[in-house]
């Protein structure tokens, strides 16, 4: 079950999450309730066999195979035991025909002549009937001019212990099927080439042709079975002079028996560990694939919709935010971004009905006083409602402007370029050119700023929009012999700027709606000279700058609500 739906039958709340709690592929699905029909659908008919379809889903697969297939190369390719076998059959064999040669040597006179082919000096077959080879070994005998006079073949049984057929009839299912496909490959190869198979015979003698007859040598080769046989050559010598070659073919079975077994081993555990590797990417990719899946179709549903023009219910991204790891995050960032779309989409829906309530006063207004024009006599009344005319004219185009201003600000706080610049500076121009208009007016302006500059990173032009909409909102409500007061102060990692005044204060119920857009509380002497845009606009500014803004009433004392405000303040919060 989900993790974020363990809730027990008396309906307590699922315990909190631990950072043990492992969810897994399909382990964690979103409720059905918060997703769409055609994907609760497309869930039922998902399984298995589904993942075949999935790129990602053979790339893991595919990746994982790769690392193994070169683990398992390397460990074939960099076994020594084959090596190291060879290495001593290899000086056994040269042991074993520098034996032999002793033999024919201790027999030969130092100074007759002899003839191998003749039997003048030594009976070469007499002296190869009495010495035993080790089974399956065939010994041939050369004389100088390289013809062949005499051979013999070993049939001494070998030592005590598990024997080369024994070993040999050990299923090595895998490697004999890889072999039969090598042999096949190679035969093709050697049908291509026309070289007729040479007789051991044959062979011998080139070998002798090719290397020093004086030498003895040992040569690994391949029988035309595929096994490994191992040829070793050694002179016979009369003081000397060379008098004949041995040539020995000795058969190593059981170094092909113990590499065979050996690869059998690893390739049985390849085999395994493939299996294994392909379960554990299934999973894994399942873990991956279907959750990004229904991330994906939930958003092409949404797309398929908007194409069709079809309105059933919003979109809804599937919940894996209790998943630990990123596609929990990208769950709730597409959730996140999803909401945030909505918002703006009812934010302009809201915005669009309150630009037609708002507009729809003063031209109500243009109506009626333009029906009245038509009916009224008098000079007099004729230029009180050319006045309404004119006010009306003069709010809808501040109304229309105003609007114009405030729908193109979120495109214009995306598109324009932050830059660091000095707060106080900019508080303390905009302070100086307004306190002049509010000293022709009787009221008093203070400044309070602190000496050291406070830089931070934002938009200048937008934020003294902001001060220049707090402080003439000031002005507008202070009278003569009242006060406006500006002062900023660091705390810690941002900065306070607040404006006072002395005005009538905010009434209690406006505290929660100045900042709402189309909202005006002033007098009836000042209606319609606001659109009740300016502290929205401003709001909207500060928030997109990361920072608050609010506003309060300043009270002789902070115990008692119920006194008379002393005016106003205006709280912003800034991020250095």
């Amino acid at each position: 079950m989900a993790l974020a739906e363990r809730i027990d039958a008396q309906g307590e709340p699922p315990p909190e999450k631990r950072d043990d709690d492992v969810v897994l592929g399909d382990d964690w699905v979103a409720p059905d309730a918060t997703v769409e029909r055609e994907l609760r659908e497309s869930r039922a008919r998902r399984g298995l066999f589904s993942l075949n379809r999935s790129p990602l889903t053979r790339k893991i697969i595919t990746f994982n195979l790769i690392a193994l297939n070169v683990m398992v190369a390397g460990i074939l390719f960099l076994n020594t035991s084959r090596d190291t076998l060879a290495i001593q059959r290899a000086n056994a064999a040269q042991a074993e025909i520098e034996l032999v040669a002793d033999v024919f040597e201790a027999q030969i006179p130092r100074t007759a002549p002899v003839n191998f082919a003749t039997g003048d000096g030594i009976d070469v077959a007499a002296t190869l009937d009495g010495i035993e080879l080790r089974g399956g070994t065939q010994l041939m005998v050369f004389d100088a001019r390289k013809v062949l006079v005499g051979e013999a073949t070993g049939a001494m049984a070998p030592a005590a212990g598990e024997t080369a057929s024994e070993a040999a009839d050990r299923p090595t299912v895998i490697s004999d099927l890889l072999s039969a496909i090598w042999q096949s490959a190679s035969g093709m190869f050697d049908m291509l080439s026309g070289d007729a198979p040479l007789t051991l015979e044959d062979r011998l003698r080139r070998l002798i042709e090719e290397g020093d007859p004086r030498e003895t040598r040992v040569v690994q080769s391949s029988s035309d079975d595929g096994d490994t046989i191992f040829t070793a050559l050694t002179p016979i010598l009369q003081g000397d002079r060379v008098v004949g070659v041995l040539g020995a073919v000795t058969p190593a079975s059981e170094i092909d028996t113990a590499v065979r077994l050996e690869r059998e081993r690893v390739l049985q555990m390849f085999m395994i560990a493939t299996l294994v590797s392909i379960g554990l990417s299934l999973v894994l990719a399942s873990t991956i694939a279907h959750p990004i899946s229904d991330l994906a179709e939930a958003a092409e549903i949404g797309r398929d919709r908007n194409r069709s023009r079809t309105a059933n219910g919003r979109i809804r991204i599937p919940d894996l935010t209790a998943r630990p790891d990123e596609i929990g995050r990208l769950s709730g960032a597409l959730r996140g971004m999803v909401g945030a779309l909505y918002d703006r989409i009812d934010g302009n829906e809201q915005f669009a009905a309150d630009v037609a309530h708002e507009i729809k006063n003063p031209l109500a207004s243009l109506r009626s006083a333009v029906g009245s024009l038509r009916m009224v006599k008098k000079e007099e009344h004729r230029t009180k409602l050319l006045d309404v005319i004119d006010h009306d004219v003069r709010r809808l185009d501040r109304l229309v402007s105003d609007i114009s201003n405030a729908s193109r600000l979120d495109s214009e706080l995306v598109k324009e370029e932050e830059q660091q610049f000095n707060l106080l500076e900019m508080i303390d121009n905009i302070a100086q050119f307004l306190g002049e208009d509010a000293k022709t007016k009787g009221i008093e302006f203070i400044t309070d700023l602190p000496p050291r500059p406070i830089r931070i990173h934002g938009l200048e032009a937008r934020l003294a929009q902001v001060f220049v909409n707090l402080i003439t909102n000031a002005i507008s409500f202070c009278e003569d012999g009242d006060a406006i007061r500006i002062w900023a102060r660091r705390r810690d990692n941002r900065v306070l700027v607040v404006v006072e005044d002395t005005g009538p204060g905010i009434p209690d119920q406006a505290l929660t709606k100045i900042f709402k857009r189309f909202y005006s509380q002033r007098p009836e002497t000042d209606f319609g000279n606001n659109s009740g845009l300016g502290l929205a606009i401003s709001k909207q500014i500060v928030e997109a700058h990361g920072g608050v803004i609010w506003a309060e009433n300043i009270r002789p004392t902070e115990a008692d609500v119920t006194s008379e405000p002393l005016g106003a303040r205006f709280v912003v919060g800034l991020p250095l």
